[in-house]
């Protein structure tokens, strides 16, 4: 089953995807008998997961919203450049909620369906949410600022300082890699 929901992604995320498919179309399309199947399992479950991703990125192009930037009023939508505070420890993160499995850059992104981006989607600037990591701890995050991805300073390649680290306390997810379910 395909997704109908419209997903926001850079132009160059969009491009890497579709050089992705061309690439795994130009693979010569081998056709698996049934009995081989017993055979090999590993061949098998390689064809499986490649025409899962072909039929994966062939949802989100079908669906995609390229570039076009949200409206620059403060609320976390897809699209965004959100900085957000985490409250229980003071960190401070800036982030592309977007679509994942694609790099957009100079930016890590997060989509919609990971914990903090579910939590803080629809957030306005100021408000605190609450988002839950899989050990089921419940945490405080401050959204600071929103602002659309086209109208965002991109990190300059000198002197950055890196993310402060968390020393204790609850991890929090800062890398989801599960892709969107479209089932």
């Amino acid at each position: 089953m395909t997704t109908t929901e419209r997903l926001w992604m850079t132009p160059q995320a969009h491009s890497e995807l579709q050089a992705e498919l061309a690439a795994l179309r130009s693979r010569p399309n081998i056709e698996v008998p049934e009995d081989f199947m017993d055979y090999d399992d590993n061949l098998g479950a390689k064809y499986a997961a490649r025409q899962a991703r072909i039929r994966r990125i062939q949802d989100l192009l079908a669906n995609a919203v390229v570039g076009e930037d949200p409206p620059d009023d403060g609320i976390a939508e897809p699209g965004m450049v959100l900085t957000v505070r985490y409250d229980d420890t003071g960190e401070i993160e800036t982030f592309l909620l977007g679509v994942r499995g694609v790099d957009a850059g100079d930016i890590d992104v997060y989509s919609v369906q990971s914990p903090l981006g579910s939590a803080i989607a629809g957030a306005l600037v100021g408000e605190q949410r609450t988002y839950s990591i899989p050990s089921g701890v419940n945490l405080p995050v401050t959204l600071l600022k929103a602002v659309p991805y086209g109208m965002r300073t991109p990190k300059s390649s000198g002197a950055q300082s890196a993310s402060p680290q968390r020393i204790s306390g609850p991890a929090r997810p800062t890398r989801v890699t599960a892709q969107v379910n479209t089932k």
